[in-house]
């Protein structure tokens, strides 16, 4: 019998010519990611063991993005214990170049590699074809003091894609679809695996939102099958493009899911749960406070275009407040290069700094009682952004500007 893409990355980093789902395997990793959230703890716990050691300081990886820059003495600390750490054991360090999982895929993963991050998101790297997945802090010490760790395979859902979205409607929308339809249960600790001419059809960019999401849905990673388009972006950047893995003809799937593109049309999720779908064209008319495009999930070139044609010919409202933030500083140059960020901020939008920002609810554009956000954030839960009263609506770019314009959620053609 053949293994799905999954299967195959597990076993590669276990060293195996094959192996199951369900199935547990220790693996070598070919990656560590950790960012401010909780690097200071996995820091502490490492200076507490008897014999602390580094397996590979070259594999590890260390962002401060949640919280840049600091805003206050606590967070200081926590930046500064990652520095010390980071530049006494020869650890990468990126302060301040964007969100870690966006300036991960642009300067480190590989097709085929096996990659743990201190961060639910890590799931972003299968727009790669790569395996990535988050652990919390006590993993990931295992995982730099040994260089491994232990992975039970997982089953494999299939969500074959057909044709092309039409204009209009995003990954995003396709995505936020996906897990209305399946919930957000529905994919618990197995890997979702995109595949098919539509799956195809999709840049790279594109695909890391489906991925980015694959968490929303429980899972463990999620997975596009990998192509030429993965394989020129790769060694664009001077990265190795060697294990482009797809899944054999025989391969076992727990479900196989298919999906016309034309069909999907632009959602939003309502508070407080990432499933809880609806058309936007059912949406009852909600007033909002304010408005957020970045995110891991959606803060690349592609929405800040989407913004910049939006806000060309339009003001935002007086009283809304529009936060922008690149993933990247990557991105942020080159949407500065295009004149984007000019449009943007004469527009009246405020640009921020390339970081997690008001996704994360910590230190830029935090809500506060009973205000209503619409945003690209990866999340929508009860106080994530902000006060337990206030409210946060998730949907695409062109959404989420037509918002901060016209005060109140609704899609471009309103205008």
């Amino acid at each position: 019998m053949g293994m799905t893409i999954a299967e195959k990355i597990v076993a590669r980093a276990a060293g195996l010519p094959e192996v199951r789902a369900g199935e547990i395997h220790t693996v070598a990793l070919d990656k560590l990611l950790s960012n401010d959230g909780t690097t200071h703890l996995t820091i502490d716990m490492y200076h507490k063991l008897k014999n602390p050691r580094i397996a590979d300081p070259g594999k590890i990886v260390f962002v401060v993005d949640h919280n840049i820059p600091a805003e206050n003495p606590k967070t200081a600390a926590v930046h500064k214990k990652m520095r010390d750490f980071a530049r006494e054991h020869g650890i990468d360090m990126l302060e301040g170049k964007g969100v870690c999982h966006q300036v991960m895929v642009e300067n480190y993963v590989e097709p085929g590699q096996l990659i743990f991050g201190a961060d639910s998101h890590t799931c972003s790297y299968g727009a790669l074809g790569a395996f990535g997945t988050g652990v919390g802090c006590t993993d990931m010490l295992y995982a730099i003091v040994t260089g491994g760790s232990w992975v039970m395979v997982p089953e494999t859902l299939r969500f074959n894609l057909h044709g092309k979205l039409r204009e209009g409607v995003y990954p995003r929308d396709l995505m936020l679809t996906i897990i209305g339809d399946i919930g957000a249960n529905g994919a618990n600790y197995k890997c979702m695996e995109f595949a098919g001419d539509g799956a195809h059809g999709l840049s790279v960019n594109d695909r890391f939102v489906l991925c980015n999401l694959a968490v929303e849905a429980g899972a463990k990673t999620g997975i596009v099958e990998p192509d030429e388009k993965v394989r020129e972006y790769v060694e664009s950047r001077g990265r190795k493009a060697e294990n482009l893995f797809v899944s054999d003809p025989d391969a076992k799937f727990l479900k196989v899911y298919d999906y016309d593109l034309d069909k999907i049309e632009p959602v939003v999720a309502c508070p407080h749960f990432v499933d809880n779908i609806t058309p936007l064209k059912d949406l009852p008319k909600v007033e909002i406070d304010e408005a957020f495009l970045g995110s891991c999930n959606n803060g690349r070139i592609d929405e800040l275009r989407v913004a910049a044609e939006i806000l060309k010919d339009h003001k935002v409202k007086d009283g809304i407040r529009f936060i922008v933030s690149p993933a990247s500083n990557e991105v942020y140059l080159q949407a500065l290069e295009e004149g984007i960020i000019e449009t943007l901020l004469k527009a009246g939008a405020m640009v921020m700094n390339a970081n997690c920002s008001v996704c994360w609810g910590s230190c830029q554009g935090v809500i506060g009682e009973n205000e209503v956000l619409v945003s690209t954030g990866t999340r929508n839960f009860k106080g994530r952004a902000g006060h337990k009263t206030s409210k946060v609506y998730l949907a695409n770019a062109a959404v989420v500007t037509a918002s901060a314009v016209a005060g109140y959620i609704t899609g471009p053609e309103a205008l």
